[in-house]
């Protein structure tokens, strides 16, 4: 994993570069392999903190951004929303993988025959029985 930080309108302090590497840890868990973060954080024209964070690898891209008064908080917030993407994608590629061997129905109008003979056919027999 390579981390790379950028400030705008900052200052560059080591507890805001322990605070980024910390955060970045995390995403460690859903990946396997090299991948790249890239943090930008600056000031915006009203005084709100941003934070940016994207994510780069070989098969995937990932972008999230967020504003706060205070810039830990855009960070917090900023690596949540990441979290939530990433975390959403590979619960969609997880279910794919799982459910590709279920059979489906491609055609409605067979799938409607077939249910109506079948209902058909337990009425009739219940007629006989009765």
């Amino acid at each position: 994993m390579k981390i790379v930080s950028s400030f705008k309108q900052l200052e560059h302090t080591e507890a805001l570069d322990e605070k980024i590497k910390s955060k970045s840890q995390k995403l460690k868990k859903f990946f396997d392999g090299n991948f790249e973060v890239h943090w930008t954080c600056h000031v915006r024209d009203d005084g709100a903190h941003c934070a940016e964070i994207k994510l780069l690898g070989p098969s995937f891209e990932y972008h999230a951004a967020a504003h706060s008064d205070k810039l830990y908080k855009s960070l917090d917030l900023a690596i949540n929303k990441i979290e939530k993407q990433v975390s959403k994608k590979k619960d969609k590629w997880k279910k794919r993988i799982s459910h590709k061997h279920q059979p489906s129905v491609k055609d409605q109008q067979i799938a409607q025959v077939e249910w109506d003979e079948e209902y058909w056919e337990t009425k009739k027999e219940e007629e006989n029985v009765a």
